[in-house]
């Protein structure tokens, strides 16, 4: 055979091996192919293709593992148990930029599935390499290393641990400043991360002067930028006081409550958790809320949003409304009661109504006037049969039973009480008694003492609330 003909078999030998990894990266992308592929023993017959002597078919060959690996926790586990991770390791660390972003994929498509993969990520040494790939020139190597630490890091807290231990957050930090907005997204994304498990990580974070580079971004034109710096400053804010007051310090007011009226829905979300968290903590707090407009701004973005984008809104008014009875009244004068029970009314998800039910109870158990303000939205019978309904979830049914309780025990508006004198079980009907004696008890005893013991006939008509029946075969 001439040198030719030699050499034909192996150009051959290497058109078939681009072809099988371009083959089976591509069929990687469907569904539908998984199962047959893994039953093929595509693994095994990928992972020496990682070392192959042209590049093109390494960074393909890795290309594929990490669709597989993303797929299900079954195929990346495939992968840590056959070896591949060290060889992605060894590689990540000398080849090109697009063998690293390939690499990193796999690496992130095995972490992100549970926690005993991402520590087996860990344990073969991917983190050292990963933050060194932080480092990298290529936006597109930094933007796929710090996915997979972010990946690894919001499974708990020992992992985010090991990649703080790691030098990680530095790197982050200095990757949200730079140009690439994808690159922004991720590195954000991968702090909230962080920042998510505890207060020491959170403070990590901080130390790090990642506080002012965040809020400076805040009215970014990406919205998805966006909505994972507000989660970033959330999850940092909802540790302590202290974490809380440093977001606050980086004048994060009144910008954020621009994001209340973002189009995308997501943003206003974040924006109302980040709001929460903040004004849970103390009535300092809450106040800066209110002075900020936030309570009002919350009202409006709870009432153009439905579902789960509601749920932190609805839990922000009732961290407010719990501080103290002037906060509870600005969350009335902003108008959040009507809100609030039309959420109670029109929310098919039992803990969306179980939220607004608990906020209601806050607003209205502080005084009588608190109260009928919660009474007169006819916020009363609904949460009655909420609490009465056997299709309403146990939290649910909790919470509208304490909301009612926490209302009646204030309320002094009888014609909202009215109803329960005939429709409410015995252990609530005890609390709407028991108002109605404070309410006409007084008044009958002075009314009888200026008239000489004798009793008015309007009277009569209140003696019909207690011995007309069915009230007395429920006492």
């Amino acid at each position: 055979m001439s040198q030719r003909q030699v050499l034909q078999v192996f150009e051959q030998y290497q058109k078939a091996r681009t072809q099988f990894v371009q083959m089976v990266a591509e069929l990687a992308t469907r569904p539908q192919n998984i199962e047959t592929l893994q039953n093929a023993g595509v693994m095994s017959l990928l992972r020496p293709l990682l070392l192959d002597v042209v590049p093109t078919i390494q960074q393909t060959a890795a290309l594929a593992l990490g669709r597989l690996a993303n797929y299900n926790d079954d195929l990346a586990e495939a992968v840590v148990k056959g070896d591949i991770l060290p060889q992605l390791v060894y590689s990540l660390a000398e080849q090109n930029r697009f063998y690293k972003k390939a690499a990193a994929f796999v690496l992130r498509a095995v972490g992100k599935h549970s926690p005993q993969l991402a520590q087996a990520i860990v344990d073969c040494g991917a983190l050292d390499t990963l933050v060194i790939c932080l480092e990298d020139f290529d936006p597109g190597v930094k933007e796929a290393a710090a996915w997979a630490l972010g990946y690894i890091a919001r499974h708990n807290t020992e992992l985010s641990q090991a990649v703080v231990d790691a030098g990680a957050i530095p790197l982050l930090v200095l990757c949200i400043q730079e140009p690439e907005i994808a690159l922004k997204r991720i590195a954000a994304s991968a702090l909230s991360d962080i920042s998510k498990h505890s207060p020491e990580l959170a403070q990590t974070v901080v130390d790090a002067g990642a506080i002012a580079h965040l809020a400076q971004m805040i009215l970014n034109p990406d919205a998805k930028l966006k909505r994972q710096v507000l989660s970033a400053l959330s999850q940092i804010a909802k540790h302590s006081v202290d974490l809380a007051e440093m977001v606050v310090e980086a004048e994060i007011f009144p910008v954020v409550l621009t994001c209340l009226k973002d189009k995308d829905e997501y943003v206003k979300k974040n924006a109302c958790t980040l709001i929460r968290e903040i004004a849970k903590h103390t009535p300092e707090l809450s106040q800066l809320v209110v002075n900020a407009g936030g309570v009002a701004a919350v009202t409006d973005c709870i009432g153009s949003c439905k579902g789960n984008i509601r749920l932190p809104g609805i839990m922000m008014l009732g961290y407010v409304a719990a501080h103290s009875e002037n906060l509870a009244m600005a969350v009335i004068i902003s108008k959040g009661v009507p809100q609030l029970s039309i959420c109670l009314s029109e929310e098919p998800e039992d803990h969306i109504k179980a939220a607004a039910a608990w906020a209601l109870g806050q607003l209205g158990r502080h005084t009588p006037e608190h109260a009928r303000a919660v009474a007169v939205t006819n916020t009363l019978p609904v949460l009655l049969s909420l609490y009465m309904s056997p299709e309403s979830s146990e939290d649910l049914q909790v919470k509208s039973k304490k909301a009612i309780k926490n209302i009646l025990q204030k309320c002094t508006y009888l014609p909202a009480l009215e109803p329960f004198l005939y429709d409410a079980p015995p252990n609530i009907l005890k609390h709407v008694v028991g108002q109605f004696s404070k309410v006409l008890l007084p008044w009958i005893l002075g009314y009888t003492s200026a008239e000489g013991g004798q009793l008015p006939a309007t009277y009569q008509l209140s003696k019909a609330y207690f011995y007309t029946p069915p009230f007395p075969r429920r006492v």
